[in-house]
């Protein structure tokens, strides 16, 4: 069954299927959320370099003694081939920013919500379905390759930065070849 492609940026593509992967290795959904949302954010950057909209990469600080109310990072996770520095808040493990500041999970709940709006449920299944094809660590080594074959194709260049484009369900029910 063939149905309307969701017209739809790439960044919250990616978002949900970082979370998505996340979660079949075995994080609680805030966590998955949360790295997710670095996992696309480092994604964007690179591209914006490429791309020179963005200057090449400096150095980055690193994080110092912490702050009151501040989270101190606790180490680093790989996720879809990006080493995603991590703390703890409150039990939960959480992406954490070059400050060691948190990636606020219910902030990149609701990015993805708006993004698909009343198609996020039958994305995220078609995305859940693929994932469970694989062995979670295979997926995750797999994963972004995975999401280049379903990811909206958008034009090559700085034309292509920001784009909507068509994401097809039967292409992320196909990516597994």
């Amino acid at each position: 069954m063939t149905q309307r492609p969701i017209r739809v940026n790439r960044a919250p593509v990616l978002t949900l299927w970082a979370a998505v992967v996340a979660g079949r290795l075995g994080h609680p959904p805030a966590t998955a959320f949360s790295l997710a949302s670095a996992v696309a954010g480092t994604a964007a950057r690179a591209k914006a370099r490429r791309l020179g909209l963005a200057e090449t990469r400096v150095e980055e600080p690193r994080p110092g003694p912490a702050t009151p109310g501040q989270a101190t990072p606790a180490q680093a996770l790989r996720l879809l081939g990006r080493e995603v520095a991590v703390t703890e808040e409150a039990g939960t493990l959480l992406a954490a920013d070059a400050a060691g500041r948190p990636a606020r999970p219910a902030a990149v709940e609701a990015y993805v919500a708006r993004a698909f709006g009343p198609h996020l449920a039958e994305v995220r299944a078609a995305m859940e379905a693929l994932a469970a094809g694989f062995a979670p660590e295979e997926l995750n080594r797999i994963g972004f390759r995975l999401y280049e074959a379903f990811r909206p194709e958008v034009a090559e260049g700085v034309e292509g930065w920001g784009a909507k484009a068509d994401l097809h369900l039967d292409r992320i029910r196909s990516a597994a070849g």
